[in-house]
């Protein structure tokens, strides 16, 4: 897959993240001024919230988007990681508010009803229903591109989901038996939920902010892939590291010295897109020497 259709694709999720939590501020405004309920203003809290993390989300897609230049000569894809792990930190807050609320409620067995329970249980269909939609969007992105931001995004926008599905359960349950309860345990389940997956989104933001290398199974890829390159007798100094939605890898491969420099490139631009076609992701610089030359101990280049 091309950078451009992984860009387009990228702001996609973002623009429609942005558009679905303008719409659900929208809706719950209404919803608000009809019923004066305060569950409907706590959810519409959480939906500002998203919108304010949506709008920053965006912003850091389009910013990593941007070519290279003379400032960034490896592009500017680290401000995805860079907000992933503002993100991650975020959902990890609020994964502990939710929490502690849940762990009160239940201890003080005190749950304030909706006034109106068919129209927040209508809101909340509605925000179900579109909030699917963006999370089944986001998550085939996120498989197509390995944005971290939209990853994050989506992990987000499923903790709001579960909630609001509990929220209904909830409901019923309290109206059918009397089982206040279910909702501080839905919600403790939701919390618990959140703060695994931010805490993986951040790990792998951290990571990638620390250079660490790609995964074991690209860089056997990459090699498996140089060794079954005609023309190409060895290789060393396999490099790589992360930077957001890109996979920099660097790479020595050992050429006949006796060869034709054309022959030499075109077996390097071969090997070149050969990885690139198994990695798309991938940015791949590739140093010819020839077979059987060592390397002076004091040459630390790469």
């Amino acid at each position: 897959m091309s950078a451009p259709h992984d860009t387009r694709l990228n702001l996609s999720a973002g623009l429609l993240s942005v558009t679905v939590a303008a719409v659900l501020v929208a809706a719950k405004l209404w919803a608000l001024a009809e019923t004066g309920s305060l569950a409907v203003a706590a959810t519409l809290a959480d939906s500002a919230l998203d919108l304010m993390m949506s709008l920053g989300g965006l912003a850091a897609i389009a910013y990593a988007a941007k070519p290279a230049d003379d400032d960034h000569n490896f592009g500017h894809t680290s401000a995805e990681d860079l907000a992933a792990l503002g993100q991650s930190l975020f959902i990890l807050v609020s994964a502990g508010v939710i929490a502690v609320a849940a762990v009160l409620r239940l201890l003080d067995d005190t749950t304030a009803m909706p006034k109106s329970e068919g129209l927040g249980i209508g809101v909340m269909v509605f925000s179900i229903i579109v909030t699917l939609g963006l999370v089944s969007w986001q998550r085939h992105v996120a498989r197509r591109t390995g944005n971290k931001v939209v990853l994050a995004d989506s992990l987000h926008y499923m903790g709001d989901l579960i909630p609001n599905i509990g929220a209904i359960v909830a409901l019923w349950a309290a109206a059918r038996f009397g089982l206040h309860e279910i909702d501080s345990v839905v919600a403790l389940g939701a919390a618990a939920f959140l703060a695994v997956g931010a805490l993986r989104i951040g790990k792998g933001a951290w990571d990638a902010l620390m250079d660490r290398q790609a995964d074991p199974a690209m860089i056997a890829g990459i090699r498996q892939i140089v060794e079954g390159c005609d023309g190409v007798r060895g290789h060393h100094d396999l490099k790589t590291r992360v930077a957001g939605s890109r996979v920099f890898v660097n790479l020595h491969i050992e050429l006949d010295g006796a060869q034709t420099l054309d022959q030499a490139h075109a077996i390097g631009a071969a090997l070149r897109r050969s990885i690139i076609a198994a990695y798309p992701s991938a940015d791949v610089l590739i140093h010819k020497d020839p077979v059987g030359v060592e390397r002076h101990p004091d040459d630390t280049r790469p």
